[in-house]
């Protein structure tokens, strides 16, 4: 099979799109014949070697851990699929991933593809999708009537926020550069600031009940914001390291998402009730996927990129 493969950490010029053993699965996995892979941020994170403590790889590795595609073979002892399901999951990172034209996957971290998208956009649910509702029903406890502040929306993590915020009846004031900025209304937030045109915290006239920030920030930065939350409220940040102090009667959280198949499957029932929005921005061919990361690497990605081997 064709895959993408590399071999040592280093930069975009270290991904190989080259023949690799099709994989066969084991007890309780099941091989996906892949329709689409979703490119995260991470995985360029991961492949330049930053992440190796903390998501240490074995080489040759493949990336690509949101995967959307068809059951392709039924391991032992597994039930409940059959070949030719339409599936869609979180991966684990260190594991080969889905940047191939077939991917291992446990059954347990796989649930149904939603019905009403593209199955290769189905591939941009999984970790986004789960990184926003954990964030805001997990960490933030947000309800209905809340104010939350959701810094950097229009990426594909607040777009999901955003929505889902406002559908648990929340106030929602989203931040965004100049090209987001409709996105976000689209999206349903209440208001909208553009980040780079004025200070985020200064049009803040009245504390929040929760922040979700999802940019890269320095600390005072990071306690500009920190300081529009009321006290008893939360400062939830999945951008490492967060906050590194806090005083007053705020609660911080650093987060890192985690595979739920559960949680997953729920917001796989709100796309097909047209609840919930996937925005794909581009595709791009497998054999093209370093270029993904040297884009990734510059800053110039145009929003959430879908992978597809065909």
């Amino acid at each position: 099979m064709k895959a993408v493969r590399y071999h040592q950490y280093g930069d975009s010029e270290v991904l190989r799109y080259e023949e690799a053993d099709r994989p066969t699965p084991g007890p309780g996995q099941v091989l996906i014949q892949v329709a689409g892979m979703a490119f995260n941020p991470v995985d360029a994170g991961i492949r330049g070697g930053y992440l190796r403590q903390v998501f240490p790889l074995e080489f040759p590795h493949i990336p690509g851990h949101d995967v959307a595609g068809t059951i392709a073979e039924l391991g032992p002892g597994v039930v409940g699929y059959r070949v030719g399901d339409p599936v869609i999951g979180f991966l684990p990172m260190t594991a080969s991933g889905a940047a191939a034209e077939f991917a291992l996957a446990q059954v347990e971290a796989l649930t149904a593809a939603p019905g009403k998208v593209d199955l290769a956009d189905a591939a941009a649910l999984p970790s986004t999708g789960l990184t926003a509702w954990q964030a805001l029903f997990e960490h933030a406890g947000l309800q209905a009537g809340q104010r939350i502040l959701i810094n950097g929306a229009s990426g594909a993590v607040g777009g999901f926020a955003v929505q889902l915020a406002k559908q648990a009846g929340a106030v929602v004031i989203a931040t965004a550069g100049p090209r987001g900025l409709e996105k976000a209304r689209a999206h349903g937030a209440d208001e909208v600031l553009d980040y780079t045109s004025a200070s985020v915290p200064a049009a803040i006239t009245e504390p929040v009940d929760a922040v979700l920030n999802l940019a890269r920030l320095d600390q005072p930065q990071l306690h500009e914001l920190l300081d529009r939350v009321r006290p008893g409220g939360v400062f939830v940040t999945t951008v490492p390291p967060g906050l590194e102090s806090v005083e007053g009667d705020v609660r911080a959280v650093t987060m890192f998402v985690r595979s739920d198949v559960g949680q997953l499957a729920g917001l796989v029932a709100k796309v097909d009730a047209g609840e919930l929005r996937i925005d794909v921005s581009a595709r791009y061919p497998l054999a093209e996927l370093a270029r993904v990361h040297q884009l990734s690497d510059a800053g110039k990605l145009p929003g959430k990129v879908v992978v597809t081997p065909a």
